[in-house]
Parts: structure tokens; sequence; C-alpha cells
């Protein structure tokens, strides 16, 4: 199929995860994408496993983040290899970056040498804590910055402690964040004729998670607190154990209540004042959730959930890993896509064109699989 970003020439100069998902993202979408490693090792992400792919190798987390781009290799401690990014960038659109803070000054890869040299290029940086301030300078990864952005202190049960949430959201949305500042940028480019430098950091897109508690805070004065599965501003919004299985309830509004309570077995409960209104619900939530649990204990999920599901209620199965990509629903969208060459199976990119999901173009690249092709040396 044709792809929106075909013609696109993308420079990627990174490793872990913020850097490469900006990549992939990129390449997935048509974008050819080039990715500088360095000569001993490469991206550190291609040994993060077990589990490693048909190589034996190459570790599962790689291929994910690195499909369908070309990698090569360079020194870019050394200045001809230096240069020869330099003459990439000459026909390149965007460059990516999130190596260490400082480190691209260090060696002459900065934003302003850069973009002095090209001026039509799109630099793209990804810091740790953003681009200025006490801390800029540090590194950082995602579970340093779940904890130091607060989102850990707003996640798990409210008489635990502090919790990781399970996936690295805090890269991730930094790389699709860098994604649009990217993408919109080339805009920029088609009206002024002029390159841009776009920042991002983990620590800016972990407060974005937490804007509503952030916001809340700053009118209240009041230090937002964990409510486990369950939510600070909406009741019942959250995970309830049934006779079996937990599922996920969730009655958004007050119309909502209304039915679940039916489904319950206790319409009075939307009539009581206690319970009315959202407000009254939020304000008297330890009143009502057990009420709501002690109904649940009382039948099994797929009971509960027939029930909801009828009236239109929005409720759910808490799934583990293995059941939501055995689900029916996985199945139908197609996100699952084999990479082609003999590569592993992987999640694919989550946005689909006129009905139509991008296939992965390649596989993950070996280590300088591409120089030749690309710099014309082994």
């Amino acid at each position: 199929m044709d792809l929106p970003l075909e013609g696109i020439v993308v420079i990627e100069v990174g490793q872990a995860l913020a850097g490469p998902l900006a990549g992939a993202v990129l390449a997935d979408m048509g974008a050819d994408v080039i990715k500088v490693e360095k000569p001993d090792g490469g991206d550190d992400a291609r040994g993060w496993g077990p589990p490693y792919g048909p190589d034996g190798v190459t570790s599962l987390y790689f291929h994910g983040q690195n499909r369908s781009k070309r990698s090569i290799t360079l020194d870019l401690k050394k200045a001809e290899d230096v240069e020869a990014l330099h003459k990439l960038c000459e026909t390149a659109d965007i460059l990516i970056q999130n190596l260490r803070p400082g480190v691209v000054d260090e060696i002459g890869i900065g934003p302003e040498q850069m973009l002095a040299r090209h001026p039509r290029l799109i630099y793209c940086s990804i810091w740790a804590f953003g681009f200025e301030g006490p801390m800029k300078m540090k590194p950082g990864f995602d579970p340093l910055l779940q904890a130091y952005g607060g989102m850990m202190s707003v996640t798990g049960q409210a008489d635990g402690p502090p919790t990781f949430a399970g996936a690295s959201i805090n890269d991730k949305a930094t790389g699709l964040f860098t994604t649009i500042g990217a993408l919109a940028a080339l805009r920029w480019r088609d009206k002024t004729g002029r390159g841009c430098l776009v920042d991002a950091s983990l620590f800016e897109t972990a407060a974005f998670w937490v804007e509503g508690q952030i916001n809340n805070y700053i009118a209240t004065g009041d230090i937002p607190k964990r409510h486990g599965t369950g939510a600070a501003v909406i009741v019942p919004y959250q995970v309830f154990q049934t006779a079996d299985r937990p599922l996920c309830l969730a009655a958004g509004n007050d119309r909502l209540f209304q039915r679940a309570c039916r489904v319950l077995g206790h319409p009075e409960w939307s009539e009581d004042p206690r319970f009315a209104r959202g407000g009254d619900r939020v304000r008297n939530k330890e009143a009502l959730v057990p009420l709501i649990q002690e109904v649940f204990l009382t039948n099994t999920r797929d009971h509960w959930l027939a029930g909801l599901d009828k009236v239109g209620v929005p409720s759910g199965p808490v799934n583990d890993i293995g059941e939501v990509t055995e689900s029916e629903q996985m199945a139908a969208v197609g996100l699952l896509r084999d990479l082609p060459e003999g590569g592993p199976k992987i999640v694919s990119l989550p946005i689909s064109f006129n009905r139509k999901r991008p296939f992965p173009r390649r596989a993950s690249p070996r280590l300088g699989q591409h120089n030749r092709e690309v710099l014309g040396r082994d």
C-alpha cells in the first residue's frame, strides 16, 4: 500500500526505547529510517533478553522497536564518521536523537551545529528532564521518571506502596510526542522552507500524564492520593471481584449508574441522596463501593458482564496478557504481524490508513546490515 511518509528520510541516533519507538512509528508510516548504531554492540536493547528472536541473540524487545529500519554503524567519536552523518543529513528530513544529555554537543552534532549546516532539517531531541532547568544534564529511565514525575504516588492501592505502571509509558509516550512534533515541523517546513528544533522529555511527559492531579493540587492545595483501580472523581469506576474473576465497571455518569444499579438488583441506590449524583458518589465512595462489591461476589464475571452489556453500561474483563493476545478482538483488528524474512510476530502500528494497516516492510536489521547500501563501505 502507498504510505503517507514515503519519500521522507529519517536518521535515528539513539537507543533503548523513546527514540527508536519514534523511528519505528515513522518507518511504519512509510519513512526510510536509517538507524545509526555504535560499532561495538549497537543499540543496548539488542541484548535485552531473554526472550530472543529467531537468531537466538537479538531481543524481542529490539525487534519490536526497530522493524522496517536500516542499520548502519558510525563511531561518532571519530571526525570522519561525524562527517559521514553530516553527509546523510544533506538529504534527510528528520533527525531523532536520545543520547545522554550533553553528548551531541561534545561530538559536534548538537542542534545548533546541525541546523546551521542543514537548515531544512527537523532536529528532534529527547531528554530525560528537558532542555533547561537544574536537572537538564541528568540521564533518566522510565521508572525514575514515573517516580520523580509523581505518577507512582497516585498508582497503587490506597494502603499500599507507590507502584510502577506495568509498561514503559513515559518512554513510549515521549516517543509518540516526538513523532507528533516531527510531523508538525514538517508541515511548518512546507510553509516556511525552514527546519525546526523539536524537544521532548520523559519528565514533561510524566507531568502531562498527571496533569489532572496537578491542576487539582494547584486549585485546592490537596495532595492527590492513590485510589487502587478506582478514580478520584468518578464512582464507581474501578475493578470489582466477582464470584470467580475480576471485572472493570466504568459507570461514568448518573444515567449509567442508574442502569448498573438495576442490573445489580438495587435500583434504590440511584435514588439514595448519598449516591444520586456524581459528586455525591465521590463524597460517599467509602459507603458505596463495599455495597457494590458485596453484590458482585454473588455471581460470576460472565453473568454480570452479560447484564451490564445488555443495558449499555461500559464494563469488561480484567484480561491477562495471554487472554488479550488470544482474544477475538485482537485477531479481528489485525494488530499482530509477522516480521518479514522469518522475523518474530510483533504488535504493529495501531493506526490504519483508508482502513488498511501498514505491514512492517522489513525485519529489524542486523547491526550494520546496511553499511554498504547507505555508506558505501562495510
